[in-house]
C-alpha cells in the first residue's frame, strides 16, 4: 500500500529544498551526501528518501522552483510598451530583487546544473533562456544596432547577465551600496555603453 502524504507535505518538501540548497551551494554539489542532506533538515534518511529519491532529483527541483520563480516575476514585471530603458531598469531590478534571499539557489544553479543529465539539463536551459530572451527584446529597444545581421545581441545581453549573476559573490545587505541602488548602477552603466555601440 502506498505511502499517504502528511498535511504538512509540501512545507517539509520546501523546507528540505531551501536547507538543501545551502548544503550543496557551501560544500558542492558531488561532496554533499543525502545523509548530510538528512542531518541538516533534521529526518531521518528514510524519511528524506520518502521526498526525493536521490540527489539528482533534490538538485533539479531547487534549480528547477528558483528558475520557475525567476521567469514568474520577469514576465509579470516587464512592460514591452515602456520607454526602453525604463524596461529595462525594472526587468533589472526585479531579478535582482528575487535575488534576495536565493543566493545559495542561485550559486547551485551556476555550479551544479551541469551535474544533472542532459534532459535535466535541457528543460532548465529552457527557464533560462526564457528569462534571457526577455532581457534581450529590452537590450533591443534601447539600441536596435546590437542586432543587425551580424547580432551581437546574445553577447551583449549576456554582459547584463554577467553583472548581475555575479554579484552575490561580493554584495552585502549591510555594505555601502542597497540592491536598489545597484540595480540602478548596473543598469545605467550597462544602457550607457549600449548606447555607444554602432
Amino acid at each position: 500500500m502506498a505511502r499517504t502524504q502528511a498535511l504538512d507535505y509540501g512545507e517539509k518538501r520546501n523546507a528540505i529544498l531551501k536547507r538543501s540548497a545551502r548544503l550543496f551551494a557551501d560544500g558542492g554539489f558531488e561532496r554533499t551526501s543525502m545523509s548530510s542532506v538528512a542531518a541538516e533538515c533534521g529526518v531521518s534518511k528514510p524519511l528524506l528518501y520518502h521526498y526525493y529519491t536521490n540527489k539528482e532529483e533534490l538538485l533539479f527541483d531547487i534549480i528547477h522552483g528558483h528558475l520557475e520563480e525567476l521567469c514568474e516575476a520577469i514576465v509579470e514585471a516587464d512592460v514591452p510598451a515602456a520607454e526602453p530603458e525604463e524596461r529595462l531598469r525594472g526587468l533589472v531590478r526585479t531579478l535582482l530583487d528575487c535575488y534576495r534571499d536565493a543566493d545559495a539557489e542561485h550559486k547551485v544553479q551556476i555550479n551544479a546544473l551541469s551535474a544533472l543529465p542532459k534532459d535535466k539539463q535541457d528543460a532548465l536551459k529552457a527557464l533560462e533562456r526564457k528569462l534571457v530572451t526577455v532581457f534581450a527584446e529590452a537590450v533591443k529597444g534601447i539600441n536596435p544596432a546590437v542586432d543587425d545581421k551580424k547580432s551581437i545581441l546574445k553577447p551583449v545581453t549576456m554582459s547584463l547577465f554577467g553583472m548581475l549573476n555575479w554579484h552575490y559573490m561580493w554584495f552585502r545587505p549591510e555594505g555601502s551600496i542597497s540592491r536598489e541602488d545597484y540595480a540602478e548602477l548596473a543598469t545605467s552603466l550597462f544602457v550607457k555603453g549600449l548606447q555607444g555601440i554602432r
